[in-house]
């Protein structure tokens, strides 16, 4: 067991970060040797496996990131967009594989890792699944044989603890829907609307956010023309998708050379 590469887990005690803990546990392919979290969260100093309402596994939740990193190939991150930066300057001192699923990046924080990409892998994507980055091909696609007399709308669908809308995933399959027509993304899109907004803008890119119960992802890109609709859908009903993709991104990440991947790159697609 040894010699299969450790991976860390920050946000230990979030859903995503104990699925996480879960998969890479259950794999066989990698060693969970490390847990963080937040300085003062009630898990620091005490036995990872014990909290998560197990039996103990010698993985002690610390607050202190270098620490952790110091012993593992490989580090998983599903946190928030400061702490992922924080982290990326940590993993790139250690030369870790980088995984971040983190959604809500703005281009400033994304700018922030390419200094540390020099340095390490980072793979980062909006979503870590098959389906969904099959799903971004397809968008890219129909929208490359679409005039702009079809609108595009992503309407995406999640549980009501989500605090960032449109969601990664969503920003994911808009940027795919714009590469493929050809046009910038951020000077092409609508959200929000609400009132009397006026005519949509023909060319744009809409986005429309559902937010409520437990829902783990829904992801519909609508192209609406005259007389006939085409949607192209994702609906996700475990978790455990999204962590069995980071970990085989984490996994991927062992022999590449420094540098900014994707989860297309991963998959070879």
């Amino acid at each position: 067991m040894s010699d299969l590469p450790g991976i860390v887990i920050t946000g230990a005690s979030g859903r995503m970060g104990q699925m996480l803990i879960r998969i890479v546990h259950e794999s066989g392919k990698a060693r969970l040797v490390g847990a963080v979290e937040r300085t003062g969260h009630d898990w620091i100093g005490r036995d990872l496996g014990e909290m998560m309402g197990g039996a103990a596994n010698g993985v002690i939740v610390t607050d202190d990131p270098l620490e952790a990193f110091s012993g593992a190939q490989a580090v998983i991150d599903f946190t928030a967009p400061d702490a992922t930066v924080a982290f990326a300057k940590l993993a790139a001192q250690a030369r870790l594989t980088h995984v971040i699923g983190t959604t809500g990046m703005t281009e400033a924080h994304i700018a922030q890792l390419a200094p540390c990409a020099r340095h390490a892998v980072i793979v980062r994507a909006g979503n870590m699944s098959l389906g969904v980055n099959l799903l971004t091909q397809l968008t890219k696609k129909v929208a490359q044989a679409l005039d702009a007399d079809w609108d595009i709308e992503v309407i995406e669908a999640h549980h009501n603890r989500k605090v960032d809308a449109p969601s990664g995933t969503a920003l994911m399959l808009g940027e795919a829907a714009a590469e493929g027509r050809g046009i910038a993304l951020t000077q092409n899109s609508e959200s929000g609307r609400d009132g009397i907004t006026g005519a949509r803008s023909p060319g744009a890119i809409g986005f429309s956010a559902i937010r409520g119960g437990d829902i783990v992802g829904e992801h519909d890109v609508l192209f609406a023309g005259q007389g006939e609709r085409l949607i192209l859908r994702h609906v996700a009903t475990d978790r455990a998708i999204f962590a069995r993709g980071a970990l085989k991104a984490a996994l991927w990440g062992q022999d590449k050379a420094p540098g900014e991947y994707d989860m297309l790159d991963v998959l070879g697609l």
